[in-house]
């Protein structure tokens, strides 16, 4: 499930070696927390938040099937 995060996700921005997917696995919950790389993040979240809740609803239906809940945390750049 993490590498079809990370697929979608560097298939939406320009620097696909900066995109990193954290996978947090509980007992019913999966969170998913992607970082991208500077001035990729309005790629990842998409006009009026339409792709970051198209990549929830992905995870969701995926999760769903393995008979857990899915969520999905979009991290801002860190700023040096």
């Amino acid at each position: 499930m993490k590498q079809l995060v990370e697929y979608i996700a560097r298939a939406l921005v320009d620097n696909p070696d900066k995109v990193e997917v954290n996978e947090i696995v509980g007992e019913k919950l999966l969170m998913y927390e992607i970082k991208v790389g500077d001035g990729d993040l309005g790629k990842i979240i998409g006009k009026e938040g339409r792709t970051a809740k198209a990549i929830r609803s992905i995870v969701a239906a995926a999760a769903m099937k393995q008979g857990k809940r899915a969520q999905v945390e979009i991290l801002e750049p860190e700023k040096h």
